[in-house]
């Protein structure tokens, strides 16, 4: 399982990418309003800073919702490096956006997705990958890793090759289930990588290991 982080931060990426274990980044208008990052030249210098911090897929969003606008993004955004994945809502008009862009070779990530109806029609466009949003399902009461495990098991009775992108991650819970359910990958903040790290039995082990090695100093 591929793990990206979802941040525009380029602090904590650097961070994730230290650790070995990063594959790919992804973004959307929020983060990086969040970094305090304001316009078009601003923004598409920001992606090149990621990708020079990256080797892997950086998922840059589009924030045009009519087909003529989500293309001329798209495209400007996949010119900045061969590494971005242009990032297309779950609307008509990035539908057949994501089938332009799967028929011109530029890879697409479609974003707020909530169904598995909404899943295969992303795959029979051609996406690369698949946002599922599981925090803000189990926000109104659904089941979020059940949406995961609904379109995982949907894309391999058809081959589809579109990848499985489990987002808003809210849990290191989130991460293993996901891990579980076969999820391709999984974007998340970096705290909740992170939080992997932590268990108490291996902070107790670790602590009585050390004063162990101490008395035999002394």
């Amino acid at each position: 399982m591929k793990f990206f982080v979802d941040t525009a931060n380029l602090d904590q990426i650097q961070e994730a990418q230290d650790l070995g274990i990063l594959d790919g980044v992804t973004t959307n208008p929020s983060l990086m309003a969040k970094e305090g990052i304001k316009g078009k030249n601003a923004v598409l210098s920001h992606y090149r800073k990621i990708c020079d911090l990256v080797d892997g897929d950086i998922s840059a969003e589009v924030i045009s919702t009519d087909f003529e606008g989500i293309i001329r993004e798209g495209e400007e955004l996949a010119d900045l490096h061969e590494n971005i994945v242009v990032k297309v809502p779950m609307i008509k008009d990035g539908i057949k956006a994501i089938r332009y862009f799967s028929d011109k070779g530029i890879r697409t990530n479609c974003t707020l997705v909530f169904s598995a109806g909404q899943a295969l029609l992303a795959a029979k466009a051609g996406a690369t990958y698949l946002s599922p949003f599981i925090g803000r399902v189990d926000d109104i009461s659904w089941n979020g890793l059940q949406l995961i495990e609904q379109i995982v098991e949907i894309y391999g009775n058809y081959a589809f090759e579109t990848q499985v992108l489990a987002a808003s991650i809210r849990n290191p819970l989130h991460i293993t289930a996901c891990a579980e359910i076969g999820a391709d990958v999984v974007t998340c903040p970096l705290k909740s990588i992170l939080a992997l790290l932590n268990h108490p039995l291996t902070d107790n082990g670790l602590a009585k290991f050390l004063a162990d090695a101490k008395k035999m100093e002394e």
